[in-house]
């Protein structure tokens, strides 16, 4: 049997848990809300209840998303400004060189790819892009949701435009997820058909030597600062 790394822990894997429950009751929530003309929409809103429960059920969940985003934001100011942790997903120079050579080594012109580091440059764009997406979503849900409130000092217009981006940026989330998201975590040849990391927490020692050899060859010299975290 192949020798296993801890690589996420008990609080990164209930936190993941927790985001993909949540995206997956807003994404069915709200989905029929955004197209209720449709047929399937209307026969689903019926099987569960009607739109009153779908959107009693979206907006419980968008407030515990919300709930949710702010605890792991200010998880990480506060480990990360009291050194307990190093900021692995913020990035760097070496990402976007990392980025072109793993370019050119599919175009044949490299004799091998970039050594990635505990996150490579594609974890760290979808990283960025479900916070800013997530953020996004939390600050144009709230001012759905209390529109009276937000309106006495902003300017009413940002209700309708509200709108839309809440129901566009669902969308291109669910698009993002379902591609970008599944192929890495299912249909990606090195992990198919199903990456466990995050729920066992562990990776065999051989994917982390393919996948990040930068992180594991600090952990075995003994020096590996944003392990603390994990």
């Amino acid at each position: 049997m192949s020798e296993k790394i801890v690589r996420f822990n008990v609080a990164q894997r209930l936190e993941h848990f927790a985001i993909m429950s949540l995206f997956t009751i807003l994404t069915v929530t709200g989905f029929p809300q955004k197209y209720w003309s449709a047929g399937w929409a209307q026969s689903f809103s019926s099987a569960v209840g009607g739109v009153e429960t779908l959107r009693l059920v979206h907006r419980v969940s968008g407030i515990l998303f919300s709930v949710l985003c702010v605890y792991h934001l200010l998880y990480v100011g506060f480990f990360s400004l009291t050194g307990r942790f190093k900021l692995t997903m913020v990035p760097t120079r070496q990402d976007f060189a990392d980025a072109i050579r793993t370019l050119r080594y599919y175009l044949g012109l490299e004799s091998h790819g970039a050594k990635f580091d505990r996150y490579d440059y594609r974890q760290k764009f979808e990283y960025w892009g479900m916070v800013a997406g997530g953020l996004l979503m939390v600050f144009t849900g709230l001012l759905l949701y209390y529109p009276v409130f937000f309106t006495a000092f902003l300017p009413g217009q940002l209700v309708p435009a509200a709108k839309v981006a809440h129901s566009n940026e669902g969308l291109m989330a669910f698009l993002v997820v379902i591609t970008w998201h599944i192929y890495n975590a299912h249909l990606s040849p090195d992990v198919f058909p199903f990456d466990t990391a995050i729920f066992t927490g562990k990776i065999s020692r051989e994917r982390m030597h393919h996948e990040h050899p930068l992180e594991l060859e600090r952990m075995e010299a003994g020096n590996d600062p944003a392990r603390r975290k994990a």
